[in-house]
Formats: structure tokens, C-alpha cells, sequence
């Protein structure tokens, strides 16, 4: 079962413990559909099943737009629920300056470093082993996705180590995974939550 790389330094709210089974929600600051869809999405799971044997974390990241996707702006929207970028543009055409709802869940900061201070083979091999096939492939196959790979994370000047490592497609994606790790169910884009919710129920 594919397990879930999960990096990050800074916990900016709250604090992740792993449990029996775990749900993660991986989002960017300047992307308006985590606004207007899954940061309240995340916030009706967190208030229906917070007393379960179920664990939250909210993880900012960034595949682009380093310059907005960061630490700082993070921290902006806890502490004083303020926008930057292309959120700022669509919320404030829904009328709103500030975030309207809270945000009750533990968040944290995706650990983002320059491609020169990662350890490129331990990510390769990471990003490699996802395929369920690979360990089975001839090697002239496993050595020519290894170069693909490679070569994919040098075009990279920074890499966020859950996104890319996990090979997520983008932003908002919601990871349920159990206390091993091993990821149950992943979704990316707008899901119905009653999809999560049973998914959740069946799991707990």
C-alpha cells in the first residue's frame, strides 16, 4: 500500500498527533478554490469528527507562485485572516477583506527547501516507488524513469517535499491515511463530502 511522505517544520496552529486514522488537506494560499470550498470543507469534517479516533492537519504549500505560496502569508491568514494574490482578488468579489469563518483545525507549513539542498536520489527513489508496478519493472525501465525524474526535480528551483514527493496533481487534495501511514483514499478538486464522511465512517 502507498505510504504518505508527510514533511513539515512548522506547526502553526494546533498540533498533528497520529491516530488510528488520519485526514490531511493540502492547500495553497494563493489558490481561491481552497477559500471558497475546501478550507469550510475541511472545517464541517473537523467539527463532525474531531472526537473520533481521527486526526486533522491542514498543510500550506506551494508548487508555484513561491513568492506568495509562504511561511509568512501563511501565518497572515491565522493570525489576522488576511489574502494575498489571486485569493485576495476572488474574495474580495465576494465581498469579503478578511477570512469569513474560522479556521479550527491544526496547520502547518509544507517543508519547502532549494532543489540544491535535497537529496535528490531519496527523492527519486520516493517518487519512483509510487508506481505499483515498479519494483517488478527491468531495470533499463526503473533507470530510465530514475532520469526522468531526476531531471523533472532539477528543472525545480525549490521543491515542497509532501507535494512533490507524493506526486499530489494539485491543490485542494485531501489525503486519508491510518497510523502506518499507508494511504486509504486521496482526492484532488471538488469532492462531495459525503464521499469523505463515508469514507471516514467505514474506516474508524
Amino acid at each position: 500500500m502507498k505510504k504518505l511522505k508527510l514533511h513539515f517544520d512548522n506547526e502553526l496552529q494546533g498540533s498533528f498527533k497520529l491516530k488510528k486514522l488520519n485526514i490531511l488537506l493540502v492547500f495553497q494560499v494563493n489558490c481561491p478554490g481552497c477559500f471558497s470550498y475546501a478550507l469550510p470543507f475541511f472545517n464541517k469534517l473537523y467539527h463532525e469528527f474531531h472526537t473520533e479516533n481521527l486526526s486533522f492537519i491542514a498543510l500550506s504549500t506551494a508548487f508555484e507562485d513561491f513568492d506568495k505560496n509562504t511561511l509568512e502569508n501563511t501565518q497572515n491568514l491565522i493570525k489576522r485572516g488576511t489574502f494575498i494574490g489571486e485569493t485576495k482578488k476572488f474574495m474580495k468579489e465576494q465581498g469579503y477583506n478578511k477570512l469569513p469563518y474560522n479556521l479550527n483545525f491544526p496547520i502547518a507549513m509544507d517543508k519547502i527547501n532549494d532543489t540544491n539542498t535535497v537529496d535528490l536520489n531519496d527523492a527519486v527513489n520516493a517518487i519512483c516507488a509510487i508506481n505499483p508496478n515498479y519494483t517488478i519493472w527491468p531495470e533499463f525501465e526503473k533507470k530510465a524513469l530514475q532520469h526522468k525524474v531526476k531531471n523533472y526535480l532539477n528543472s525545480l528551483d525549490k521543491i515542497a517535499l509532501t507535494f512533490t514527493l507524493n506526486q499530489l496533481r494539485g491543490t485542494p487534495s485531501f489525503v486519508l491515511f491510518n497510523s502506518d501511514y499507508e494511504i486509504i483514499n486521496e482526492w484532488f478538486g471538488h469532492v462531495p463530502y459525503e464521499e469523505i464522511q463515508q469514507k471516514i465512517i467505514q474506516f474508524l
